[in-house]
């Protein structure tokens, strides 16, 4: 039997296991939640299954989204990273992720945990909404525009409300799922 889920995965068999899987639990890993935060930023102008299918080239190439390791990149690493053909090759987006990884330790250092800071623009749990089409949810919401701005202020990069937003569905902070998806009333007993 079928299960219902959301719209957006169509019959596409990586969107529907992220869907099923990964989209819209509460994740508290800095590492995962840096990887995403690097991830959405790509996306910017694209699709996300684009960025689904280049994920492991994504991982491969940032050093396992070692925000450490990635904060050191030189100009020569950069450079290495914009020839390769399994990530997106935009060289402010390759830039940014430079950037944001020096302001995620920066982060991490005074709040003790990047999860500690990011998580407080939803009040430490997952906001559950109950959208019944996908055409109902927003892109931008309060929360995003407060972590957007929040972010940009400490200098991040590539870090607009929209992004912001599909960050906070990405990693659980909002349960975006529609009513009639059976992720839905999974994710209602998860807490944050």
């Amino acid at each position: 039997m079928n299960k219902r889920r959301c719209a957006w995965p169509g019959d596409d068999a990586l969107y529907q296991s992220y869907h099923d899987t990964e989209w819209g639990v509460p994740l508290h890993d800095d590492q995962r939640l840096f990887e995403f935060l690097i991830l959405e930023g790509a996306q910017a102008g694209l699709s996300w299954i684009t960025i689904l299918r280049k994920r492991e080239n994504y991982r491969a190439a940032f050093d396992g989204f070692d925000p450490m390791r990635i904060a050191r990149y030189d100009a020569n690493k950069i450079e290495s990273l914009l020839q390769n053909a399994g990530i997106v090759r935009n060289r402010l987006k390759v830039a940014a992720a430079v950037v944001n990884a020096q302001k995620f330790l920066d982060v991490r250092d005074e709040f003790g945990s990047f999860d500690k800071f990011i998580w407080q623009f939803v009040g430490g749990e997952p906001k559950q909404n109950k959208w019944r089409s996908h055409s109902l949810i927003p892109a931008t919401t309060p929360e995003s525009d407060a972590m957007s701005k929040e972010l940009k202020l400490r200098g991040f990069k590539f870090v607009g409300s929209t992004i912001c937003y599909a960050h906070m569905q990405a990693t659980g902070m909002v349960n975006d799922h529609t009513t009639g998806c059976f992720r839905y009333s999974e994710l209602l007993k998860v807490k944050g």
